[in-house]
């Protein structure tokens, strides 16, 4: 058995199971130390010449009694402690999952998905096999181990006195090497975290490693992580191995010493008073095997234990972890955001950063306005799409949302009032058609819904080729599809939430120029009224835009429609001619 604050409360939430699980478990072992008895009085009984055919079916009956309320025993004691370890398991899973759900862009900066997956599955197990069968060979070597030993010390004190040493050898040796174990089993659960994380990471690259044809490489440094997890696991399953040997040699050892002592014991009180019979002997023999398992089981808890601790260990460090975008105590809530952005003289530095990506930021976007922002590439021009979903905490009173802080605001008030097209176009392994429903209610979208938002953003044709249309699975982060085809059902996955504030993020790179012109122009339609920022390398994507926002270095060069650039702005100006000089080229 394991306790923390992580999981006491699941103990509480499941008391009953356990109580369950606890008292079947203590009858059962009532019941078997019956079996003992009883043999040993038949065997006394056969010695002396003084069992009949009626006694001897009686002891049949009553064994037969015993075994039937053992076996219900064992159902029940399974379904209560094991039962409760697995509704554990299955919460704690759901709690982690929850709490990972709210963690920031901070922590998945410094944490890869394969590492992530490692304690969502082989810590939780270590836990529950530490909460489950943990508690059952606690309540077994305590229990019945006591009670078997009271029982052997009416029989004989002096024999139940040679198993006292070897069982307070074990105890110690047991809690020397536990520690030991723990240690170990925290490296070999590392091991394995990255081991997982560099395998997803292959997986996801897999055309990045065959276009390179570096198969060969990736291989070697995967036998290297695959080693290194073997070398750990080997190192704490010796230390388990080691444990277990001790054990069952010391037991082994004093079984021997058990059936020589007894056997003489028998010869020489023969003829005595109180002679201690063959009966006697098969008894205590029997109870003593009985009490292998309760030994057993003390070197299994400092086993299953040490597993649970250190995996328990790892997942509260998830659990801990601080939520950092949350709600003030009394967020203002809008009856619904119009679309007024206002970034005034904001700074930004990634948490992880040295620097500030952003500098003294000002400019103003109107309702309903489609504003571009262009740059070179590492201007800024992302993060500040990043600051506008309240991915990031800013400081108060430089960004606003229709006249409001952005940090008074709910974050998921602001978060559903965006449609957000990202520059990797992320798909998920489902249907096209839940693709582009993901933003909405999936009761309240219609298919004729999902068809309107995939013809605007020009995919519907794209679509329909497949054999199975909207219903084409399309593969983890989208494989099936191409880039272009990815950009345009995230824009469709956007425009289905009708959003007041619609952010495209170089989500049209990937398409040609027409295509480009054709989605713009549906745009136009759609998006009256509403506002719509648009992030580009191309002035194409900007050009008509009613207003554009140049960002240079992290800081705002200069704001203003594509004529007014062209005047003043250099860098404008520069971007353009470079543009028009690509295109002649591409002509040509």
């Amino acid at each position: 058995m394991i306790f923390g604050k992580t999981i006491n409360k699941y103990y509480k939430k499941y008391f009953y199971l356990f109580l369950i699980g606890v008292a079947a478990l203590v009858t059962v072992d009532i019941f078997q130390l019956q079996i003992p008895r009883i043999t040993g009085e038949l065997v006394d009984a056969l010695d002396q010449g003084t069992m009949d055919q009626a006694g001897l079916i009686d002891i049949v009956l009553l064994v037969a009694f015993y075994t039937f309320f053992i076996v219900v025993g064992r159902f029940f004691w399974r379904i209560g402690i094991i039962g409760a370890s697995r509704r554990i398991d299955y919460d704690l899973r759901n709690e982690m999952f929850h709490h990972a759900t709210m963690l920031s862009n901070r922590f998945y900066s410094e944490k890869k998905t394969g590492g992530l997956m490692a304690y969502f599955i082989n810590d939780l197990e270590a836990v529950r096999r530490a909460i489950g069968p943990g508690m059952i060979m606690f309540v077994d070597a305590f229990f019945l181990g006591s009670i078997v030993f009271i029982r052997m010390f009416t029989i004989n004190i002096r024999m139940t006195l040679v198993i006292v040493l070897p069982l307070f050898i074990i105890a110690v040796a047991g809690m020397i090497l536990g520690n030991k174990m723990r240690r170990r089993f925290k490296d070999a659960q590392k091991a394995f975290e990255d081991l997982s994380d560099y395998t997803q990471e292959s997986f996801s690259g897999i055309s990045v490693i065959k276009a390179f044809v570096k198969e060969n490489l990736e291989i070697r440094e995967f036998l290297k992580a695959n080693k290194n997890t073997k070398d750990k696991n080997i190192r704490f399953v010796k230390m388990s191995a080691i444990l277990q040997i001790f054990v069952q040699t010391v037991v082994s050892f004093v079984f021997i010493v058990i059936i020589a002592y007894g056997a003489n014991l028998v010869e020489a009180t023969r003829n005595t008073a109180e002679p201690f019979t063959i009966g006697q002997l098969v008894e205590f023999i029997s109870y003593f095997g009985m009490l292998i398992w309760p030994m057993m089981a003390i070197s299994m808890i400092i086993n299953v234990r040490s597993r649970g601790k250190a995996s328990l260990e790892r997942i509260n460090k998830i659990l801990d972890e601080p939520i950092d975008i949350v709600d003030k105590e009394n967020p203002v809530q809008l009856d619904r955001i119009k679309g007024n952005i206002e970034f005034k003289d904001l700074t930004f530095q990634y948490p992880d950063g040295e620097t500030p990506v952003l500098e003294d930021i000002s400019f103003k976007i109107n309702a309903g306005e489609t504003v571009g922002i262009l740059g070179r590439t590492g201007s800024g021009k992302t993060s500040v799409v990043d600051l506008l979903l309240r991915v990031y905490n800013v400081k108060e009173n430089t960004l606003f949302i229709d006249g409001e802080d952005i940090m008074d605001l709910p974050y998921k008030q602001v978060r559903e009032a965006i449609g957000y097209v990202p520059q990797d176009g992320f798909l998920f392994s489902d249907t096209i058609k839940n693709n582009i429903a993901l933003g909405v209610e999936s009761d309240a979208v219609h298919m004729d819904k999902i068809r309107d938002v995939a013809e605007l953003s020009d995919v519907h044709d794209n679509i329909i080729q497949f054999k199975q249309g909207y219903e084409t699975i399309i593969g983890e982060r989208g494989v099936t599809l191409s880039g272009g085809q990815k950009q345009r059902v995230s824009i469709a996955r956007a425009l289905a939430k009708e959003p007041p504030i619609l952010i495209m993020d170089d989500s049209v790179s990937a398409v040609d120029t027409k295509t480009e012109e054709k989605i713009l122009r549906n745009l136009k339609k759609v998006r009256n009224g509403k506002t719509t920022i648009m992030i580009a390398h191309r002035i194409s994507t900007v050009k008509n835009a009613d207003k554009i926002v140049m960002i240079d270095d992290g800081k705002v060069l200069d704001v203003g429609n594509h004529d007014d650039l062209m005047k003043r702005c250099e860098l404008y100006q520069e971007m353009v001619d470079r543009q028009k000089l690509e295109d002649e080229v591409e002509v040509a």
